[in-house]
């Protein structure tokens, strides 16, 4: 009774202690990249987040949908807010006055004014149609001096309005709408006057740029005119820019062929031309305008051109009196890719050139440079990275630019800093679009490969006379290696500094330095090392960053030989497919050596309602089809993970029985789901044969919440939310089935007959649902080396932004309903079941932080048998290791190896002085007492003496001295064990 109370108690104070949050291990064996995603050019901005700040912050708005403030300084995020972009929108504002302390967004049909600060929110709006575009009206009204802010809203398209907001409010000052049947375009202003610019579609197909003047006070409309743009303009993409803002505002367009510029001051009808200087044998693939956005700065403005080789720029100037576009001067052509960003300082208005060799400033006022610094390096491990776009702000001291500050977007879609020529921070914004991840197989060294192969195919004598001539080559790196101990030694105690590679993947003592390959939307591999907090090892992709391509979703594999093969789309819409090796990102010749299962999957999206089929690993050929009912649609597909260990087949019970698992390693669990009826239902199909192992349906489901399942080992889980119909009561289920051969101890059931051709096994399942406080939008399970360690079932929270590990003990699906366990439940670890699973705050793998946007978890096993590592990706990105049966099998941070070393030496000298004190005390009272012995005539005391003699004397002259005395007093029996003594 006592012996199985007391084993209960250890079992739950070893899932308590496995649980628990450890210090020495937060924020230390874990790690978050908080990411916004790639910066749009239109959005991103330096502002000051009040009028009497001094300092700038970095504000953007990401293809992601995510607004947020990085500090220029060190490329810390300040504040971010997701606003969670639609996957059919594509206008995107981001909008900030001078010396106004929040900035505005405009994301699908809603407004949103947020503190410039701290980014909290001061005002939302929301609208019936898509906003097309958001701008700063900046206004003389009231006090003298002193600049009202107000949002221009245009949105809609069937039937567009123009609406002018108040910035501190929200309230809706006054509505303009179009009844033309127009396609909108862009709103913009003066200092002045409100400007609506719609396109008009002529008879041949071109488009009339059409510009309505608007009272900035009313909104009234108080002229009307287009230009003569239809021999141009044949889509948006001919319209370069429509200036705001700005003193004199400007709308630029040129032809296709991009051989004249054409300029027209907004609200005169005078379109000024300029010819386009063309480079023989290259096209000008880029033509883009830099303006200042300030009301007081001067009328100046940059065209950049880019071609594929060179890029160069032509400064304008415009006349406000006179109404007239003039060329002022040109900046030389400079080979490769750049960027040039505006920046204003009172009234005047510079242009800082960022090349992949220098930065320079020029005042928009002359061509001479004023400031010039050297780029050696863009401080990134992507070789191919190129200038996309940038912004930049400057210090002017007199007439000189003493400082110079740029965030840069760089081909590779790291997002860096140049401050005088230096990288002064770098946010790989990259893995913001990361769309699947991959665990690579630690690598190989082809070397080592060759010889093993060479000795396995000969004899044995000389594969022996080829290992040892290979191991007395390795002794060459053995004074190298020899020289690396005393600093490892030193630094294992912490006395010393870490070599330099102790990051490095060299030093894969416990494999926790594995490389993660994550694939982006946009066709790039990036190789990170989850033992050196996500670092990039390398970015390799021909597309660009911020090129607006065709969103792609390649799938990744992991091959034996340490490389990873990525299968995605081409621009063609053509398979294509890709080989790199793991640790360099290099691209090596596809070598097949896939480790494959006999059925692979593919989710067909041909038919409405979904179909898998599943197919023949040689030739593809059709097994077997699982086709969903009526209006239901596929909604998840998992399968068991590849080559997932199993420690054991059965579980032990209290009572020492053996309930079989079903062990399948072709579970797949396809959940189908109808929008029309609201129900799930959930099958475990066995891949192999096609046939349906399990099958339930849920009712009442509400399909617009998360849905996440996973399948590991015998059993499953998933998670759905249940919307009671007439209630907005929502309740949160998740739910776990084990999967066994038999309901009955020590059966293994009808499954002893397969090898008959029994196919038709029902296996049983055991299930259990419980109610949790929030949904789950991902779930994966902690995989180790052996399958001996328990499991955990991560899940994504993404209403608290957080990732949770939950033990699996507790989601075991056999504990007893309604009644406390039995003894032998009790020995098992069993307890009550309790339909209310609430989230214990220590289970939260990523603690205090906010883990945004996460899409998938993928886990690895360390070589440590209690370790498993996760990566988890999305917007964010997450890694950490856990130990849920406790890190059994290494020593904590929090031992003290020097205290165990001083003890070692500090028992060794005692030893060495204490020693021979105590065999001389031994050897005393051993004499004496042989004395006593001898006194005696029973042989039997007399042979106890001398054994005692031979175990404890360690000097030959003594024990010598005392055996002849007992062989005084019994010579036989002494005689023959003092010969065998000797």
């Amino acid at each position: 009774m006592r012996f199985q109370l007391l084993s209960v108690a250890a079992v739950c104070l070893s899932v308590q202690t496995g649980l628990a949050v450890f210090l020495d291990d937060a924020w230390k064996v874990d790690y978050h990249l908080a990411l916004l995603g790639t910066p749009l050019q239109h959005t991103t901005f330096f502002h000051e987040p009040n009028a009497n700040s001094k300092a700038s912050l970095i504000y953007t708005l990401s293809e992601k949908g995510v607004i947020g403030a990085v500090n220029p300084r060190d490329g810390s995020l300040v504040w971010r807010q997701n606003l969670e972009r639609p996957a059919n929108s594509t206008n995107s504002h981001l909008r900030a006055g001078q010396n106004q302390d929040v900035v505005i967004s405009a994301l699908d049909n809603e407004v949103v004014a947020w503190s410039a600060a701290d980014g909290r929110q001061v005002w939302s709006v929301g609208l019936g149609e898509a906003i097309q575009d958001l701008e700063i009206l900046e206004l003389d009204e009231g006090k003298e001096g002193v600049k009202v802010k107000d949002a221009l809203i245009l949105s809609g398209e069937t039937r567009p309005q123009v609406a002018r907001i108040n910035a501190a409010t929200g309230e809706t000052k006054w509505t303009f709408v179009d009844e033309s049947g127009d396609a909108p375009y862009q709103v913009s202003a003066s200092t002045t006057e409100v400007f609506y610019i719609t396109l008009h579609t002529t008879m041949l197909g071109g488009h009339k740029i059409k510009i309505t003047s608007l009272d900035a006070h009313t909104g009234k409309k108080t002229n009307e005119y287009s230009l003569s743009s239809e021999s141009e303009v044949s889509s948006t993409k001919d319209i370069l820019s429509v200036g705001a803002n700005t003193a004199s505002p400007i709308i630029a367009w040129t032809d296709s062929s991009a051989s004249t510029l054409k300029v027209n001051i907004i609200g005169t009808k005078a379109i000024s031309s300029f010819p386009i200087e063309q480079v023989k044998g290259q096209t000008i693939n880029k033509i883009a305008f830099h303006a200042p956005y300030h009301t007081n700065a001067r009328s100046h403005f940059l065209v950049h051109f880019q071609t594929a080789e060179q890029h160069w720029a032509e400064v304008y100037h415009i006349d406000q009196r006179a109404s007239k576009v003039s060329r002022a001067y040109s900046l030389p052509k400079l080979a490769g890719q750049g960027s040039f960003s505006t920046s204003s300082s009172d009234a005047n208005v510079y242009f800082t050139r960022i090349s992949e060799s220098e930065v320079s400033v020029v005042s928009s006022a002359s061509h001479g440079i004023l400031s010039r610094w050297p780029v050696s390096s863009m401080g990134v491990v992507a070789k191919d990275a190129i200038p996309v776009h940038a912004v930049s702000e400057v210090s002017v001291k007199g007439d000189t630019v003493s400082a110079s500050r740029s965030a840069v977007l760089l081909s590779s879609g790291d997002w860096i800093a140049v401050r005088d020529g230096q990288v002064s921070w770098q946010r790989p914004e990259a893995l913001a679009h990361t769309v699947a991840a991959a665990w690579a197989f630690p690598p190989v060294n082809p070397d080592i490969v060759e010889d093993l192969k060479k000795e396995a195919h000969s004899t044995v004598i000389s594969a022996y006379v080829h290992r040892v001539q290979r191991h007395i080559s390795d002794l060459e790196h053995l004074s190298a290696f020899l020289g690396t101990i005393p600093g490892k030694v030193l630094h294992s105690l912490g006395v010393g500094e870490a070599p330099a590679d102790t990051s490095s993947l060299t030093q894969n003592s416990f494999g926790y330095h594995k490389i993660v390959v994550c694939a982006t939307d946009n066709g790039r591999l990036i190789g990170l090392d989850a033992g050196s907090r996500g670092q990039v090892m390398w970015n390799h992709g021909s597309a660009q960053a911020g090129e607006g391509i065709k969103k792609q979703q390649p799938t990744l594999h992991a091959l034996p030989d340490g490389s990873i093969l990525s299968l995605g789309r081409s621009k063609a819409d053509e398979l294509a497919m890709k080989q790199v090796d793991a640790t360099t990102g290099q691209e090596v010749s596809n070598q097949l050596a896939m480790i494959k299962p006999d059925v692979q999957f593919s989710l067909s999206q041909t038919d409405p309602s979904g179909e898998v089929h599943g197919l023949a690993r040689e030739g593809g050929a059709p097994l077997w089809r699982f086709k969903t009912e009526g209006d239901e649609e596929i909604i998840s597909l998992e399968s068991r993970p590849l080559g997932e260990p199993i420690a054991s087949i059965g579980k032990v019970l209290g009572d020492r029985n053996v309930l079989y698992k079903y062990v399948n390693p072709n579970l797949l669990l396809i959940a189908t789901g109808s929008k029309r009826t609201r129900t799930i239902t959930i099958n475990i199909v066995d891949s192999a044969l096609g046939s349906v192992l399990y099958s339930t349906k849920h009712e009442d489901v509400d399909l617009t919440m998360p849905f996440a399942s996973t399948v590991s080992e015998n059993w499953f889980a998933y998670s759905l939310t249940v919307d009671t119909a007439g209630s907005d009561a929502k309740g949160y289920q998740l739910t776990i089935g084990e999967l066994y051969e038999s309901s009955v101890p020590n059966d293994r059931g009808p499954m002893l007959n397969a090898s008959q051709g029994t196919l038709g096994y029902q296996p049983h399942v055991a299930l259990q649902t419980f109610v949790i406080p929030e949904p789950i939008s991902h779930m994966a399970v902690s995989q180790t080396s052996q399958g001996i360690t328990s499991k955990e079932l991560l899940v994504v929270l993404p209403e608290s932004n957080a990732i949770m590990g939950i033990p699996r003990a507790l989601l075991d699906a056999r504990r007893p309903v309604g009644r406390n366990p039995s003894k032998d439940e009790q020995f098992e670890g069993l307890m009550q079941y309790t339909p209310l699973l609430e989230f214990d705050p220590k289970w939260l793998l990523t603690h205090a932080r906010e883990v945004i946007g996460v899409t998938n978890i993928t886990t690895s096993p360390a070589l440590l048998e209690s370790t498993s590592l996760v990566f988890a990706y999305g917007l964010d990105i997450f890694g950490t290791r856990i130990s849920p049966s406790f890190s059994f099998d290494v020593l904590g941070k929090d031992f003290n190896k020097l205290q165990m070393l001083a003890t070692v030496v500090a028992l060794f000298i005692g030893t060495l002085i204490v020693a021979p004190m105590v065999s001389l005390h031994v050897q005393k009272g051993l004499y004496e007492y042989t004395n006593v012995l001898t006194g005696r005539s029973q042989a039997g005391q007399c042979t106890m003496a001398v054994l005692v003699i031979m175990c404890y004397s360690d000097t030959q002259i003594e024990s010598k001295s005392v055996l002849q005395k007992l062989c005084e007093c019994c010579a036989q029996r002494t005689l023959v064990l003092h010969r065998l003594w000797w």
